[in-house]
């Protein structure tokens, strides 16, 4: 695994690079950065609805031929939007890798960009909204992230909503296109049975794109201020989301790694499971993980319960988190995470996709490659009394916001 560089139109593009000849596949995938829902503004669900279109093949092909062309040598060329960055992956075989490359440049000097083309989209997208309003765990995880990140593009579903998505016009498809996929805020990950120098061939089909200018990706506080918000739907349990602030430097985050571990994320062996199914039978599984990307960072966590065992569950979560964050964890809880963390390394590393995914967060969050090893490593050293400083030196977790969705009690 390494980083090379390519130069286009005087532009230094990186490429997370690993050749492997174990399968004759190919990956190539194009990020562009602070090109997600973070850039919707007003019309929020813009770059997923943008994503969408350009799945829809180019203008000359249109959406069915453009497919059939691909699907006929098993091509998988697909975007994607996610809050920070906007993707363009292609999978396929190495005998047909040339092929896809020509599709891509296709892909992105002509998109399928018309009404019709855009009204589809627009028509899909407002189903899936309308659905989502029936899906109950979605609907309490958009609520707490709209009391965590108020009057911000974190606090708006990234799908938008039923007004903002009646509102985007073709104009606005392309303006985004125009203004985001460009070179100064890409980089491209490339791998599998290839050599170097077929990263020469990718930076001819990125001729295509406008040089732009670099654009800077806000970072977004996680609210203190401990709300709880309720919603009642005709539920048959009560759905309840809960976060709080987590500033971590980078350089302790694999601390905090063990200490989320011990504390929801490990299963059956976690804190909140302990205290929560197995001591009291209120859920059949409860978690909390940490969230940390460039735009923000926090914990995060779920359960749910009966309807009428929601203030005990809540009561139960407030009270684990601080006994956590004023005793620490125990040498035999230390152990065991420990053990789990590194034995599960080889299924994390066992396939080429998986490395390549590991070595792009590793450069996206800056990082040298390797920082997943190197981190596992002072995981395998940190010591009982080093990490438990680390926990009780972030009381900011006890500041924690609830949604509940429940029905009429």
């Amino acid at each position: 695994m390494k980083i090379l560089n390519l130069e286009v139109k005087d532009a230094k593009i990186p490429v997370v690079f690993e050749s492997s000849k174990a399968m004759p596949v190919v990956l190539l995938r194009l990020v562009f950065k602070v090109a997600g829902s973070c850039e919707d503004g007003e019309k929020s669900g813009l770059a997923k609805l943008v994503a969408n279109m350009l799945n829809e093949g180019t203008l000359s092909l249109g959406s069915s031929e453009f497919a059939r062309l691909l699907e006929t040598r098993a091509i998988n060329l697909s975007a994607s939007a996610g809050f920070e960055t906007l993707s363009i992956d292609i999978n396929c075989l190495k005998e047909h890798f040339s092929y896809a490359l020509s599709k891509l440049k296709e892909l992105l000097s002509e998109p399928n960009f018309t009404d019709e083309i855009l009204a589809r989209n627009k028509a899909l997208t407002l189903g899936e909204i309308a659905s989502n309003e029936n899906d109950f765990d979605y609907v309490a995880r958009r609520g707490l992230m709209e009391i965590l990140y108020p009057k911000t593009p974190l606090g708006k579903a990234g799908l938008g909503n039923e007004k903002s998505i009646k509102s985007i016009t073709l104009k606005d498809a392309k303006n985004f296109v125009a203004s985001h996929l460009d070179l100064a805020n890409l980089f491209v990950v490339f791998g599998g049975d290839v050599s170097e120098a077929q990263t020469a061939t990718v930076g001819e089909i990125l001729s295509v794109l406008p040089a732009g200018k670099q654009r800077n990706l806000s970072h977004f506080a996680t609210s203190d201020k401990c709300e709880t918000k309720e919603i009642v739907r005709p539920s048959e349990q009560a759905y309840i989301y809960f976060g709080s602030p987590y500033e971590v430097p980078k350089q302790e985050r694999y601390k905090a790694i063990v200490a989320t571990f011990i504390l929801g994320e490990g299963g059956f062996g976690s804190r909140l499971m302990e205290e929560i199914r197995v001591k009291r039978g209120l859920a059949y599984s409860a978690y909390a993980r940490n969230i940390f990307n460039l735009s923000y960072t926090q914990i995060f966590g779920y359960m749910q319960t009966k309807n009428d065992k929601k203030d005990e569950a809540i009561a139960v979560i407030k009270d684990e988190i601080l006994k956590f964050s004023q005793k620490g964890v125990s040498k035999t809880e230390l152990a065991q995470a420990k053990k789990f963390l590194s034995g599960s390394l080889p299924l994390r590393l066992e396939t080429l996709f998986k490395r390549l995914d590991i070595a792009q967060n590793e450069f996206y969050d800056g990082k040298p490659l390797g920082s997943f090893l190197s981190e596992l490593d002072k995981i395998s050293a940190l010591k009982l009394d080093e990490l438990n400083h680390f926990i009780t030196s972030h009381a900011e977790i006890n500041k924690l916001s609830f949604c509940v969705l429940r029905n009429e009690i």
